[in-house]
This record gives structure tokens, C-alpha cells and sequence, in this order.
């Protein structure tokens, strides 16, 4: 039964407290696709994505009219191009990255993600195309969003694909030095990557889903400060159980929405993310949600606890109120995305050593992290190689987007446009890490990884 006092709770939420649908995401696997030539597969993988996301914008858009809900983005997730592609005869991939662009233009959506590769265990022949063509890719399309698996906790870390993504982030960056290295802001970097993310840059359709599945990503950030705003006096066990009641109710309607938008489409319904993911505007911030805790700014001392609560409550609220949670759920720091978190760099309150340190108990890595453009492919692919360990140890999803600002000093802004934000260079620890980086090889999986 409703009743009316929720039904003004959500209208104050979406008004006034930023919620939203933050994305629809139409999963479509590609494998059927499959063809020698690749002239073939690009007409394949065209036709297919077009047939099934033809009404993704248009359902959208009638579910925001009917409900009052804000439904920000709507996207696609394809099967690992590396995979995908992997029959065709051929040495470089920049056409299939035209041609999902071009697809994801007719059918109108923001993003479409895929052009990836898992190379945890080591790289195909298929891996290595789409590794060598990935920088011009990313630079010469405006929709298309890629990510790599380097490791993960069962199979280990492949260093020299990490070795790897340093020269080709630069690359990019290089690439699209006019946009402000715009290219790099579509590209993540993972540790146990999880195959039913929503969230852009990093979705993909994993090879174990169906065929076609529709998932969505709700978020809340100003949902939840405000249930936190005038709670100074609450015990932590408290702000855990305000976090997880608010939760409870945002992923509620997140499903709602997500399953009336996967009958409308005629595929079923995959998974709900609920993960607190900010944006530039003021009131919808992870940062505010510290400060509102009695930090104050992001990175005093006490922020990664800060975090870790909110992510494991969020967590919690979000189970409690569906069977079909998934994804990363919990809470991002992209910095570029947030205000208050860019605000905590401009005043030092805030590095990326701290970052790193938060990216333990959030659900991701290091987000919209922007760097001197200066910055050596040793030092990029050193921090993805940090970021990377604290996944592999830990049997958490980490992840690093880091853009290397091309003609860009520390202090300086990044503009990215929209939901990218802005950002400010961030100073990277430049000591010599070449002899390191360098080796190459395999770092094994964790001892606690055997569990058969």
C-alpha cells in the first residue's frame, strides 16, 4: 500500500535533494556476431545493437514523465570487444570503435561500453589488437568507453599489461591534448572487474549474462546528507542505520523504475547498482556527506572510516531492498565529479596518496584523477599497479581513470563538460620506479585465493 507521506518523502528527494535514475544501461551480448571479416562484424554488431536499443531513450524518456524521476543517462554495455572480435582477420580495431560509435549515435544514447579486454592471466592475439588500437580508438570517437582487467584475486596480476597502460594513456592523452586529454576520461583500468556494471566508463555485457538484459544504476548523494544533515549528536551505529534506511528507500525505486523500463523493452531485468555517484552540482556530493558527518573537508583524518561506513551501509540498504543488487553498489570518488571533493584538493586537504588510501573501502579506485601532463608512463603505470594490489589482496574491485592533462601544471583546471566535470591537476609522486615497473611478468594470486 502507498502511502502519502512516502510519495512527498520521494517528491522531496528528487526536488530538492538531487535523486535520480543515474542510468539504464542495456546490456547486449555480441558473441552471435562473430565473423572473419571484419566488414562483415561491424554490420553484425550494428544491427544488432541498433535492433534492440531502439527504444531504449524513448522508454526512458516516457518512465521520466510518467513518474517524475529523473533518468540522466541511458547507455549500452557490449561483450568484451577482444572477445567479440577475436575471429576476425585483421590487425587493428579502430573500425569496430567507429562503428559501436555510430550505433550508439542512431539509437541516441550517451555511452556505449565494451571496447575492452581481459588480460588477468595473460594477453590473445585479439587482447593485443585491441590494446594497440585502443588510443586512436578512444580519440577519434566521442561515445565509446573501454576498460582492462588486469588481475584479478583468483587468477593473480598480469604486470605486463599493466606495464603496458602507462605509454597508451599517454598516448591518448596525447591524442586529444585540445579537449583536455578527454580521451582518458574513457578508460578504466581494473581489478576484478565485475561483468554487470552499469556505471560508464567501465561496463561491459560479461560473457556469462544473456543475451540482451536492462540494469540500472540509481544514486543519491544529496539523499542521503540530507537524511545525515541534522544528526550531530548520532552515534556511528546510528548514522549506519540512517544511511541504510535511506538506502533501502532509493533502491526501491531504482528497481521499480529498471523493471517497468525492462517490461516496456521486452528483456528481462538484470541488475540494480546503487552506488552514491556524484556530480559537479552543489548538494550531490560524497564530500558533503563527510562534512555533514563532522569532517571538515575530505581528507581530514577520519575520512576513510567515513567512507567505509557509508559504503558498507549503502551496501546494506540496498540488499535489504532487492534480490537483484549488483554491480559495484556503494559509494564513488571520482574527484573531477564532485565539488566538494575538488574543493578538498584546491585547499591540500586532499592528495592522491590520501585517495589511494580511501580506495580500500569504496567501491572502486582512483576516479577522474587529473595529473601533470608531464607525467612519466612509469609513474601512470605504477599507481595503476598500487590501485591494482589493493584489489588483488583484498578481493575488492579497484580501478584507476587517470588523466594526464596534456600541457597541464599542478594547480591548474581540467575542464571534461557535463557529467565529467572539472578538475584540478593533482601533484604525482615522480620518484624513479623505471627498474620496478619494468620487470614485467606475473604477480601469482594471493594465498587466500585458493578456496576449492
Amino acid at each position: 500500500m502507498i502511502h502519502y507521506d512516502d510519495v512527498f518523502e520521494t517528491k522531496s528527494m528528487i526536488k530538492y535533494q538531487n535523486l535520480d535514475v543515474r542510468t539504464l544501461t542495456m546490456g547486449i551480448s555480441l558473441l552471435d556476431c562473430a565473423d572473419s571479416n571484419i566488414d562483415k562484424f561491424n554490420e553484425n554488431i550494428f544491427n544488432k545493437i541498433t535492433h534492440h536499443a531502439k527504444n531504449l531513450v524513448s522508454v526512458a524518456d516516457e518512465l521520466e514523465q510518467e513518474y517524475g524521476v529523473p533518468i540522466i543517462n541511458k547507455r549500452i554495455s557490449v561483450t568484451p570487444i577482444a572477445i567479440a572480435a577475436a575471429a576476425c582477420k585483421t590487425d587493428c580495431y579502430v573500425s569496430i570503435a567507429k562503428t559501436l560509435d555510430r550505433a550508439a549515435k542512431v539509437v541516441g544514447v550517451d555511452f556505449i561500453g565494451g571496447f575492452s579486454a581481459l588480460v588477468q592471466k595473460g594477453t590473445s592475439k585479439s587482447d593485443q589488437i585491441l590494446l594497440d588500437s585502443l588510443a586512436k580508438s578512444l580519440s577519434v570517437t566521442q561515445r565509446v568507453c573501454a576498460s582492462i582487467n588486469v588481475g584479478t584475486s583468483r587468477n593473480g596480476l598480469n604486470m605486463d599489461a599493466v606495464k603496458a597502460m602507462g605509454p597508451i594513456i599517454l598516448d591518448m592523452a596525447k591524442q586529444t591534448k585540445e579537449d583536455d586529454s578527454i580521451a582518458c576520461a574513457k578508460l578504466v583500468v581494473f581489478c576484478n572487474a565485475v561483468d554487470d556494471n552499469p556505471f560508464m566508463a567501465g561496463a561491459y555485457h560479461g560473457v556469462g549474462e544473456k543475451d540482451v538484459v536492462l540494469s540500472v544504476g540509481v544514486s543519491g548523494p544529496g539523499v542521503v546528507k540530507a537524511a545525515l544533515q541534522d544528526k550531530e549528536d548520532a552515534s556511528f551505529d546510528e548514522l549506519c542505520d540512517l544511511i541504510q534506511q535511506t538506502a533501502f528507500k532509493i533502491t526501491r525505486l531504482g528497481q521499480h523504475i529498471g523493471k517497468e523500463a525492462a517490461k516496456r523493452l521486452n528483456v528481462p531485468f538484470g541488475i540494480i547498482d546503487l552506488s552514491l555517484a556524484p556530480t559537479p552540482k552543489v548538494g550531490d556530493s560524497i564530500g558533503e556527506i563527510f562534512e555533514v558527518m563532522g569532517l571538515e573537508l575530505a581528507g581530514a583524518p577520519g575520512t576513510t572510516l567515513a567512507l567505509a561506513l557509508l559504503n558498507d551501509s549503502v551496501k546494506k540498504g540496498g540488499l535489504m531492498a532487492s534480490p537483484h543488487v549488483g554491480g559495484l553498489s556503494g559509494a564513488f570518488i571520482p574527484v573531477s565529479e564532485d565539488k566538494a571533493m575538488i574543493n578538498a584538493v584546491t585547499q591540500g586537504a586532499l592528495n592522491i596518496e590520501k585517495l589511494e588510501a580511501m580506495t580500500a573501502v569504496c567501491s572502486v579506485g582512483l576516479d577522474m584523477v587529473a595529473v601533470p601532463g608531464d607525467t612519466s608512463w612509469q609513474t601512470l603505470s605504477g599507481i595503476i599497479a598500487d590501485e591494482a594490489a589493493i584489489g588483488l589482496i583484498n578481493n575488492k574491485t579497484t580501478a584507476v581513470r587517470i588523466i594526464p592533462v596534456y600541457g597541464k601544471k599542478v594547480g591548474e583546471i581540467a575542464h571534461f563538460g557535463g557529467l565529467l566535470g572539472y578538475a584540478p591537476i593533482m601533484k604525482v609522486n615522480n620518484l624513479d620506479n623505471d627498474k620496478f615497473i619494468s620487470r614485467g611478468g606475473f604477480v601469482p594470486a594471493p594465498v587466500h585465493s585458493f578456496k576449492n
